[in-house]
């Protein structure tokens, strides 16, 4: 069969829902599997929801080791919604084709309708160069997912799927009376395999702040901190996982001069992790030992102390065509004494209630019982209103509601970013 017919083959396969019966032979694996860059920011693409909805590429995390860069952009239309560009760069042995799709979604999809538009365009615009290296041969399903439940051949890895990040940020203002200054740094190292999920992670920050008064007085403060943790998790299956929680770290705020965790670990999800993009509820149970080394001496009379605890969360996590959902009930206390406990309830909620009519809630609420750190001395006015001292409370809670309502022309996909500006702007009354 002639390359360019199979290649449109290829594009109708990837474009219109197939079902593919019992009887159809297992197709054979592709020996070729492009190697695809996406060049996006995650609150656009959803890059998990690519991997999983297209596993006939190689996803590679950095431009050089690819065949194909994917170029994403965005800007917003005149009827509220979004334009997509989608450019796809051919690198290497690819380096002299590329092309450019577009996509527009309405002001009024949600989060699932504007990410499956843009897979499908994702998918019809890497056929060609799937043609092109031989990868014609593989037949795909409405879902993106290779036929039979076959993947892609998996490359040679000399990180053996290692990954490596260090960041460092700092933060600086000022005026006559008043300066302050911020440093964070970070190192963190993660293994992600479908059997192994293994993370570490280091991290500081240091704050200082300077004021002066109309007295003649001045007001100095300093914050540091710093923590560590280590995260292993082990596939038990479709729905079980388990695995250790390892922690310490320092808080001037908190009163910590090291606090240091050991918690093993058992979760269940009552759906398929590969359904993780779209649905997710799961149970994660953890029980471990707490050591405490105060900065200064309590309320309750302790510099240091060691204590066992226990916790339970709740989360379900939804990406659907009617909105999105991010909700989450977590209880925890220690062992040795039930009446110092915790309870955290988190929320986001994004619906579709109608035609361009959303609602958006987003809040958490925390009962507190545990507050073991508090200094016995109590808190200055200034390191009240500055925040530099966590205060003694019973509660802690933040919530924003929000309706939205978009009416109109839907047909309105041109883009005109004329007097838009690209910062600050002077304005004169």
């Amino acid at each position: 069969m002639p390359r360019r017919i199979r290649a449109t083959l290829l594009v109708l396969l990837l474009g219109v829902p197939v079902h593919l019966s019992a009887q159809e032979p297992t197709p054979t694996t592709a020996t070729v599997a492009l190697k695809v860059f996406l060049d996006c920011e995650p609150y656009y693409c959803d890059p998990d929801f690519f991997r999983t909805e297209i596993t006939w590429v190689n996803w590679v995390r950095d431009r050089t080791d690819a065949e194909i860069q994917l170029l994403v952009t965005t800007q917003t239309t005149g009827s509220g919604g979004r334009e997509y560009t989608l450019r796809f760069l051919g690198l290497g042995a690819q380096a002299t084709h590329q092309d450019e799709l577009r996509h527009s979604s309405s002001a009024t999809a949600t989060e699932d309708d504007r990410r499956q538009g843009l897979v499908r365009m994702v998918k019809l615009g890497l056929a060609p160069f799937a043609a092109r290296a031989g990868a014609v041969d593989l037949q795909v399903n409405s879902a993106g997912r290779p036929a039979g439940g076959a993947g892609v051949p998996q490359p040679d890895d000399p990180w053996n799927y290692w990954v490596f990040r260090v960041s460092g940020n700092g933060y600086f203002n000022g005026e006559t009376r008043s300066n302050s200054a911020s440093l964070y740094g970070s190192l963190r190292a993660t293994r992600t395999t479908d059997l192994w999920k293994l993370r570490f992670e280091l991290e500081g920050s240091r704050s200082t702040s300077h004021f002066e008064f109309d007295s003649g007085d001045s007001f100095d403060s300093k914050l540091i901190s710093a923590g560590a943790s280590a995260l292993a998790v082990r596939s038990l299956g479709d729905h079980w996982s388990v695995g250790v929680n390892l922690s310490a770290r320092r808080s001037d705020n908190e009163n910590m001069e090291l606090a240091v965790r050991g918690a093993p670990g058992l979760e269940f999800n009552v759906f398929p992790y590969h359904e993780s993009t779209t649905r997710q509820l799961t149970f994660l149970y953890e029980i471990g030992v707490s050591g405490f080394q105060y900065q200064d001496t309590t309320i309750f009379d302790k510099v240091s102390e060691t204590r066992p605890n226990q916790s339970l969360t709740a989360s379900l996590v939804t990406k659907q065509p009617w909105g999105s959902t991010n909700l989450s009930l977590s209880g925890g206390n220690n062992l040795d004494d039930w009446s110092q406990n915790r309870v955290t309830l988190f929320g986001s909620l994004n619906i579709r209630v109608v035609k361009g009519l959303q609602a958006n809630f987003f809040g958490s609420y925390s009962r507190l019982r545990d507050q073991l750190y508090l200094p016995k001395g109590g808190a200055t006015d200034e390191e009240v209103l500055l925040r530099l001292r966590q205060l003694q409370t019973s509660y802690r809670y933040f919530v924003s509601v929000g309706l939205s309502y978009t009416f109109g022309s839907i047909f309105n996909n041109i883009v005109n970013p004329r007097f838009g500006g690209g910062g600050d702007q002077v304005f004169f009354f």
